[in-house]
């Protein structure tokens, strides 16, 4: 039936939005090293933004460092300016063709900050939650409206979205408070 089809689609997507609100944290650092950190951020190279995962390779040859080496060197300007942009707290330093980034030690201040920028991550993340919820609602009231569906159909509905979407808003929850307890550790 479409309300089955409806509701799938419904929750595979707000499945997609917690995984990207998951990902989202994964670029906050916590004092070691990982790609994660940079390999989603937006460059903008040969006319168009790309990954910086998509035009270098990047690792991590100590816990304190991040090493890009883009397979063009006319791109290690962009990458540069693609990092400074995102404001992670990190200051690359080219040598060559060569970018390093070493993590810094967090202070409790940046500490604290990082964990204003996961709650705003999340809060992005129940927002997004929220507007799959209000489409999904306008469907289901629109079948109603044009008799598909009864009123108490609509109810019941109605119910299940709101628990799908509690769900979501938990796991999204869940991620933040593991995240803030991993940016709080000293």
């Amino acid at each position: 039936m479409e309300i089955e089809k409806i509701l799938k689609e419904l929750k595979e997507t707000m499945d997609k939005t917690i995984v990207h609100t998951q990902n989202e944290f994964s670029s906050l650092h916590t004092g070691k090293a990982s790609t994660a950190m940079i390999e989603n951020l937006v460059v903008d190279a040969y006319g168009s933004s790309m990954r910086i995962r998509e035009i270098a390779a990047i690792t991590t040859p100590d816990a304190r460092t991040i090493q890009i080496q883009p397979w063009d060197k006319s791109s290690v300007h962009p990458i540069e300016k693609a990092i400074l942009i995102a404001n992670i707290g990190l200051t690359p330093v080219s040598v060559g063709a060569l970018i390093r980034c070493t993590i810094p030690e967090m202070s409790g201040e940046r500490r604290k900050e990082l964990v204003k920028v996961a709650n705003s991550m999340a809060e992005e993340g129940r927002i997004a939650i929220r507007a799959i919820r209000r489409d999904a609602l306008e469907v289901f009231k629109k079948l109603q409206k044009n008799a598909a569906i009864s009123e108490d159909d609509l109810k019941r509905l109605e119910k299940e979205i709101q628990k799908l979407t509690d769900n979501a808003n938990g796991e999204i929850q869940k991620f933040l408070e593991a995240k803030e307890k991993d940016l709080l550790k000293m």
